[in-house]
């Protein structure tokens, strides 16, 4: 297929997508890292010339200040952008920053597919994604087949940019209290003198079993090595998204308790340097020294 992408953002989820979709179309990519631009071939030098001539631009950017600046910055890529071209955003900013952007681009003739992913990076490098996406028809029938190529589940949740956003603000509402969960559950278990590894068996066996227990409960269990446990989702990430969270309750007039509790662990978290490190860390916030108390099985 001869559509050429440009993939803006070549982090843990963008590097994966940009190989995988390379495998089908046209990508050229852009991050402003120089180590991650080596990570991909061919990448360009900025992101106006990835851009230009481009008939998606992917976006997989941090936050909606990056989008932002991506967009409208010094170097951002809206000037070079074509009508009848489309953006292609699949991080996660908010509803309201997402339906901002695209009235500005739409008043310029640039559709908006706001289409944020779930699944983490292997799931992105094997086109095994959760992607939601709000979009006009006629945008969304054009980036239908990248669409299709990312993802393993493609649920269209409406007709309107904001749409796909407010799916993955739910999303992020469970996988934010799952994460958080799994460590303060692994935390009683070593305070208890339980051996940590076969807990996590168990439990993984049983009715309390979830994809993030499964998936960050190994993590959570090095979170006191050195260098800690490898960084596949940054703990500040959280601190991002579970603000999302919210606010999007916030502005619906509903509470959610266990999501805000969920928040402050990360922003504790935050607040201890621990931004940068996986979000599996969470656990030294509730446990900031491990036991030596652990029973042998």
């Amino acid at each position: 297929m001869n559509t050429t992408i440009a993939v803006l953002g070549l982090g843990a989820m963008g590097l994966p997508m940009a190989e995988h979709l390379s495998n089908t179309f046209d990508v050229r990519g852009y991050d402003p890292s120089p180590e991650r631009r080596a990570l991909f071939s061919p990448c360009a030098a900025n992101p106006r010339e990835a851009a230009t001539g481009a008939d998606i631009v992917l976006f997989a950017v941090r936050n909606a200040a990056q989008l932002e600046d991506a967009l409208w910055g010094p170097q951002g890529v809206a000037e070079v952008l074509t009508a009848g071209s489309a953006v292609l955003l699949t991080s996660t900013v908010g509803i309201a920053a997402v339906t901002d952007v695209a009235a500005r681009l739409t008043s310029a003739g640039i559709g908006l597919i706001d289409a944020p992913v779930s699944g983490g990076p292997a799931r992105a490098g094997s086109g095994d994604l959760l992607v939601t996406v709000g979009a006009h028809d006629d945008v969304y029938e054009r980036a239908l087949p990248v669409l299709e190529a990312m993802s393993a589940t493609l649920v269209r949740v409406g007709g309107e940019p904001g749409a796909g956003q407010a799916m993955k603000t739910v999303n992020q509402l469970l996988c934010g209290v799952h994460i958080a969960a799994a460590a303060e559950a692994l935390a009683l278990a070593r305070a208890l003198g339980l051996d940590t590894e076969q807990a996590l068996r168990a439990l993984g066996a049983g009715a309390a079993q979830s994809f993030m227990l499964d998936d960050r409960g190994p993590r959570v269990l090095q979170a006191y090595d050195e260098p800690g446990a490898p960084v596949k989702s940054r703990l500040d990430i959280f601190v991002k998204d579970m603000g999302i969270v919210d606010d999007a309750a916030r502005t619906a007039g509903l509470a959610t308790p266990v999501a805000a509790a969920a928040h402050q662990l990360y922003l504790l978290g935050q607040a201890a340097g621990l931004g940068a490190c996986d979000d599996s860390s969470v656990i030294r916030v509730l446990a900031p020294h491990p036991t030596s108390t652990e029973m042998t099985p």
